[in-house]
């Protein structure tokens, strides 16, 4: 019996290394793949010049009723405007009465050759992003044109 005894425990130790190769191995297979799924989401930190120039997220974008605004020499000029606000909490409600107002205001009587030249129509963009932000302060960020047509 002690000669079966003895035979058992040199099979066991013979079996013993395979068993513990195949678990080592399935041990790294798993480790391996738990590791390149979890890297796969994270990227690597951004330098601090990188995050510093980050662009601001904003908030909602209000899309406003186009309009049509007389130019000179019986033109006419259909405008669309969006405006963005900051990002905040809530979506924000405002009226777009002032903003339209101002469009006509800064955009009446202009010469289409004028409007035509990507100059004068960035200059006239601005002159009304600055009326806007005046009038809303700091619940319009910025002014996007949605329709610009002109006849």
């Amino acid at each position: 019996m002690a000669a079966k005894k003895s035979e058992a425990k040199d099979g066991e130790k013979k079996k013993s290394p395979l068993k513990l190769v195949v678990i080592l191995l399935v041990v790294l297979l798993v480790a391996g793949a738990g590791y390149m799924f979890m890297s796969r989401g994270s990227a690597a930190p951004a330098p601090a010049a990188a995050v510093a120039a980050a662009p601001v997220v904003e908030g909602a974008v209000i899309k406003l009723e186009p309009l049509f605004i007389n130019l000179k020499d019986e033109r006419f000029l259909k405008l669309g405007l969006a405006l963005q606000t900051p990002l905040m909490g809530k979506d924000p409600e405002l009226d777009g009465s002032k903003a339209l107002d101002a469009a006509i205001e800064v955009f009446s009587g202009q010469d289409i050759q004028e409007l035509s030249d990507e100059a004068g129509r960035s200059r006239l963009k601005e002159q009304l992003l600055e009326q806007i932000t005046d009038a809303y302060g700091s619940e319009v960020s910025d002014i996007y044109f949605t329709e610009f047509v002109m006849q």
